[in-house]
Order: C-alpha cells, then sequence, then structure tokens
C-alpha cells in the first residue's frame, strides 16, 4: 500500500524507484483524529502532508468572525500551506481534521534537502506547482461565472468525498453561498 500510495500523490514520470524509496523514508506516518488541529493562524507551517485516508478542512475567520471554509484535503492529496510554508511567514489559515485518518508527514527542512537533491522530486514540485497555480485560479473564476447549483454539481463530480463526509455549513461557506441556500439547492437537485 504505501509504495502505491506515494507513486500517486508522487505522481510524475522522471521519479524512478530508488528517488521514490528516498521520499518515501522520509515521510514519518500520523494517525490523526477528528478534531485534530494541523495548522493554526498565526503559526508559521514547518511542514505538508500526504492524506492517505480522512478529510482535513482549511478555513479563515472574516472580518465579522465567520469561518470561511478555503479548502478541503482528501485521500491521495496533499493538505499544505504554500505561502507560509515557503514564504516562512504567518499562516491566516487553520487546518482541522474533519475525519479520523492517516497522513504522512514531510518536515519544510527535509523537503528542502529533497527537492535540491533529487532531480525528478523538483521536478514533481515545480509541476505540482503549476497545477494549483492553474486550480486555484480555475476556482476563482468559476465562483465569479457559475452559480450556486452549478459549483455544487461540481463539487459532487470531481470531490464526492466532501459531500459524503463535510457538514453542510462547511460545504457551503465553501462554495460561498448559505447554509439555507446549499439546503434549498440539494432539495431541488434531489426533487424533493
Amino acid at each position: 500500500m504505501k509504495s502505491s500510495f506515494f507513486r500517486t500523490v508522487y505522481n510524475h514520470p522522471l521519479i524512478q524507484a530508488d528517488d521514490l524509496k528516498e521520499i518515501m523514508d522520509n515521510h514519518q506516518k500520523i494517525n490523526f483524529s477528528k478534531g485534530t488541529l494541523f495548522l493554526e493562524k498565526g503559526q508559521i507551517a514547518n511542514e505538508y502532508y500526504l492524506i492517505e485516508s480522512g478529510l482535513l478542512r482549511a478555513y479563515v475567520h472574516d472580518f465579522e468572525g465567520n469561518e470561511i471554509t478555503t479548502d478541503f484535503y482528501g485521500e491521495n492529496e496533499i493538505s499544505i500551506e504554500v505561502s507560509s510554508l515557503f514564504q516562512r511567514i504567518p499562516t491566516k489559515e487553520n487546518i482541522i481534521a474533519l475525519t479520523n485518518g492517516v497522513a504522512w508527514k514531510i518536515e519544510f527542512e527535509t523537503f528542502q534537502v529533497l527537492y535540491h537533491k533529487i532531480e525528478s522530486f523538483n521536478e514533481w514540485g515545480r509541476a505540482w506547482m503549476s497545477n494549483q497555480l492553474f486550480l486555484s485560479k480555475q476556482r476563482a473564476i468559476e465562483m465569479l461565472i457559475k452559480s450556486a447549483t452549478e459549483r455544487y454539481l461540481t463539487l459532487i463530480t470531481e470531490k464526492p468525498e466532501i459531500v459524503k463526509q463535510a457538514p453542510i455549513k462547511h460545504i457551503a461557506s465553501y462554495l460561498g453561498i448559505t447554509d439555507t441556500s446549499l439546503s434549498r439547492i440539494r432539495r431541488e437537485i434531489s426533487g424533493s
């Protein structure tokens, strides 16, 4: 399981078996419980996590103190606060576990050593970051051009585990709508 999981997350054609083994050996397995706080506003992120199982939520507080979900991290995804980790600045986000699960942690300093030592890992990192920038821009545009119903249907299609595991209030804030609006959308979609 471990090797195939890491191969899925660190998916790049240049990463050979010996590179993957060295990368894997520098991650630490952690079991987490629902409610585990991975990162808290004001901290500097010193690691990132590969999520083997479970669901995490990133959120901020708006100017009125409301929690706004900024992202979810599920199976085979990387939970990371890029700005804090790489710019070494305090985060504005919190990251918390919504379920029990298993993750693999890599420390920032260890990542830096591997990133500069293993050329294929460096190439993976650049490709991954480029893809994340694309996804972030796509999400920002979709928040403006798609209706709430369309955004919800996209979420169901692309990340069904979020709809199954996350509370409605977190899904609604992620979609930029109220709980009431999301409940109405769900009723309309189900036809009841």
